[in-house]
């Protein structure tokens, strides 16, 4: 028995240990981890900030910087880890120029064992942290998009006897990374450029719209299946008939039952587009994978079912327009697929391989705070630029009271025509109408009319007839507790970073005897303040810089004509809020 309990215990002793984790799978799970950071919707200076964060845990590294190059070469963007908005300088400070300088040049990585000795970093070498009893090593390699270098991947270390063969590991696996920031870059410039084209095209038509002639010159829109003739309805039609003319994707915004599938549908009758399909889908009411195979259709097989090829409703939409309604219930995986074919055009069917390119005008419709929804991460924010081109808000019914009995009439004409009735409104009926809420806006209206033709009697229906008059109407109760909230229900959470010069058409609409003021900056959000018009001009130039550049003050600075440390004096001088994007 000791036998046996010395053999258990000199087993244990002399068990092997367990081999070191080769580096291969080192480097494949840092490009993992990496990658997921690279898909995130960040800002771009924090995602690159981030890939340093991780990559510091898989490579002996005291400091990692991240540049990348404006069109002209010039440093535009540097991050390192624990990057936040002001630090560039401080990591610029670590970038050798004349090292920096051949590396795009040649677009060939470099390795300097030591910095001290190196003739590359003559001048910067106590930069770096190198000094008689400390040799610091130095590795940088290019960031391409296609052939072109537009940044470097730098990291420095304490040398500490590594052989040559170590750093050359470590230049393969930092030329990988590279290559994945130089694809996350591209996708950004691409993003930028395309929400730059938006921000242009929407302060266009807002200029357009801004030039309206006075309500007393206007001749009187009139859209079929469109009825009333209230201010807020008159000013929403005027929008309609210029925003229609051109291919700028629309979302439009209001609660529930404010008529945006007829708005849209009349935005495509009155365009270019008019004798192509009208082609509409919701998208809350259809799980995440059957709304990709309706959208972008399928081949034969690609799923139990797919017994055939179907085409989706992007196809079907091709030269008309696509209605997308209640766009904000969309999950955030499906929303990165729908924003690529927005941008592009183009999409694959679910379980094939062939790119399909479309032209359709896409028109998107939801009553949730999206800028809300954008600061909580649940809505990205590139895909609200893409949609956001012309925000529209539909006024809700109490905004258009005026248009009740002619909406009323239109509803209980459709009804005896449906059901060969010849009812009529007693004049005090009318009066109950007129005093309702209407939480449901148009749509309650509607219900309301038919359930109450429905039930009537006589010849007309009276004010007995109606269900509130009985106590029986839940959506009176309804009313009561949604009157004081319902017209804060789209304001933003957080000033939005949003469009230039009143660029968010239709956001916020005013009281008729409340003109709007031209110049003055408007929100994506019912309810936004207008700019303070007696701040001066110095500051408007200013806030026009920083839109343009995306709110980078490098890029604003060069655009000025002004250093950083200028520019960032200025924007606290004028009380310019940073954001960002």
């Amino acid at each position: 028995m000791a036998h046996a309990d010395a053999a258990v215990v000199g087993n244990s002793e002399t068990r092997p240990k367990p081999p070191p984790i080769p580096l291969s799978e080192i480097a494949l799970t840092g490009i993992y981890e990496i990658s997921k950071i690279l898909n995130a919707p960040n800002r771009l200076e924090t995602t690159l900030s981030n890939v340093l964060n991780v990559l510091s845990s898989f490579l002996q590294m005291r400091h990692g910087v991240i540049s990348l190059l404006a069109d002209d070469d010039v440093p535009d963007i540097t991050v390192g880890i624990g990057w936040n908005e002001g630090t560039d300088e401080r990591y610029k400070a670590r970038l050798p120029e004349t090292a920096i300088g051949q590396i795009v040049a040649t677009a060939v990585p470099l390795v300097a064992e030591d910095v001290a000795t190196h003739p590359l970093f003559t001048t910067d070498a106590t930069a770096l942290g190198a000094d008689g009893d400390v040799r610091v090593s130095f590795i940088g390699v290019p960031i391409r998009i296609g052939a072109k270098v537009v940044g470097t991947l730098t990291i420095d270390r304490v040398w500490d006897g590594h052989s040559v063969f170590r750093l050359d590991t470590d230049v393969r696996f930092l030329t990988m990374i590279a290559n994945l920031i130089g694809q996350t870059v591209q996708l950004h410039r691409v993003v930028s450029r395309d929400r730059d084209r938006l921000m242009a095209e929407s302060y266009r038509l807002q200029k357009e719209l801004s030039e309206l002639k006075p309500a007393r010159e206007r001749k009187k829109v009139l859209i079929k299946g469109i009825v009333g003739d209230s201010p807020a309805l008159r000013s929403l039609l005027e929008k309609i008939t210029i925003v229609a003319k051109s291919n700028s994707t629309v979302l439009l915004r209001g609660e529930s039952g404010t008529g945006k599938e007829l708005i849209a549908k009349a935005i495509h009758e009155l365009s270019p587009r008019a004798k192509g399909p009208f082609v509409k889908i919701n998208c809350a009411a259809l799980p995440e994978s059957v709304l990709e195979s309706e959208l972008f259709g399928h081949e034969k097989g690609a799923f139990t079912g797919a017994i055939n090829a179907r085409k989706g409703r992007f196809e079907l939409a091709d030269k008309g327009t696509l209605f997308l309604d209640e766009i904000g219930e969309i999950s955030p995986a499906f929303q990165a697929k729908l924003l690529r074919v927005l941008q592009e055009q183009e999409f694959e069917r679910v379980g094939g391989n062939h790119t399909i390119k479309v032209d359709v005008r896409v028109v998107t419709a939801t009553n949730r705070n999206l800028e809300e929804a954008v600061s909580r991460k649940e809505f990205r924010a590139d895909l609200y630029y893409r949609i956001s081109v012309v925000p529209m808000l539909m006024p809700p019914l109490r905004d258009r009271r005026s248009d009740i009995p002619q909406l009323a009439g239109e509803f209980l004409r459709r009804f005896n025509g449906e059901n060969d009735r010849t009812l009529t409104f007693d004049a005090r009926a009318m009066e109950v109408l007129m005093g309702c809420g209407f939480p449901g806006n148009v749509r309650e209206l509607e219900n309301c009319v038919q359930r109450t033709a429905t039930l009537a009697h006589g010849p007309s229906i009276v004010m007995d007839d109606f269900a509130c008059r009985r106590n029986e109407c839940l959506s009176a109760m309804l009313w009561k507790g949604q009157s004081e909230i319902a017209p804060q229900r789209l304001r933003p959470a957080i000033p939005l970073p949003v469009l230039p010069a009143a660029a968010a058409i239709g956001a916020s609409a005013p009281p008729a005897h409340q003109p709007v003021e031209d110049s003055a900056p408007v929100y994506a959000g019912a309810g936004a303040a207008p700019a303070n018009r007696g701040e001066i001009p110095d500051r408007e130039r200013f806030i026009e810089a920083m839109e343009k550049s995306g709110w980078v003050q490098a890029k604003a600075a060069r655009m000025l004509g002004l250093t950083p440390r200028q520019i960032g004096y200025a924007l606290k001088k004028h009380g310019i809020e940073i954001k960002h994007l």
